[in-house]
């Protein structure tokens, strides 16, 4: 599966959010660190994002990256295939947002995370709080100076801040990951954090 549908929900989004700032492409370009041929195609809706892609431009903009891959839906019943949605790959990982859930104060993303092994996923790190469930297999998380090993039914949180990373130790491991951010996330914030 490609990423077509997560590329022209994300160009859609990072045009919108981008207008909404007043940021010129070449700003943006400067605050990410993506080239802006790059962005270009990307709000054109013709590239194919990558999770550190995405997640340099949710930095970036200040933002929640669920504001840049989500479509509005309201309904008192939702149903999300993860075979339905498109993945957004990494070295190691493959994350399908599933949802994003949002209340006074607190926003929280639920994503179908699958670590593949034989790689391990580096993070420069970002706003908010990882909360990881293990369905199945063995994860190794570095994270805050400490590294654990998680197993299924296993739980693990972190301030995701700092750089941290994420190997499968024995085979694929599926996971949960709930994004949770802080109520304060705003660019002014971000701009400071230097992340690539």
């Amino acid at each position: 599966m490609g990423g077509q549908g997560a590329g022209r929900v994300l160009g859609v989004n990072l045009r919108a959010r981008r207008d909404e700032q007043g940021i010129s492409l070449s700003e943006l370009a400067r605050r990410s660190g993506i080239a802006k041929g790059t962005l270009s195609q990307l709000e054109s809706g013709s590239g194919n994002p990558t999770i550190e892609t995405v997640f340099s431009l949710s930095n970036a903009l200040g933002v929640p990256v669920s504001s840049l891959l989500s479509e509005p839906s309201s309904s008192d019943l939702v149903v999300v295939r993860s075979a339905d949605l498109d993945v957004l790959s990494g070295d190691a990982v493959d994350l399908r947002m599933l949802r994003r859930l949002e209340s006074p104060g607190s926003l929280f993303e639920v994503y179908d995370q699958r670590i593949r092994p034989g790689k391990v996923q580096h993070s420069t790190g970002h706003p908010g709080t990882e909360h990881h469930v293990i369905l199945s297999g063995r994860l190794r998380i570095t994270a805050r100076d400490q590294t654990q090993e998680l197993g299924p039914g296993d739980y693990l949180a972190f301030r995701a801040n700092v750089p941290h990373e994420y190997e499968a130790l024995d085979g694929e491991v599926a996971s949960v990951l709930l994004l949770e951010y802080p109520p304060d996330v705003h660019p002014s914030t971000l701009d400071s954090l230097h992340l690539s």
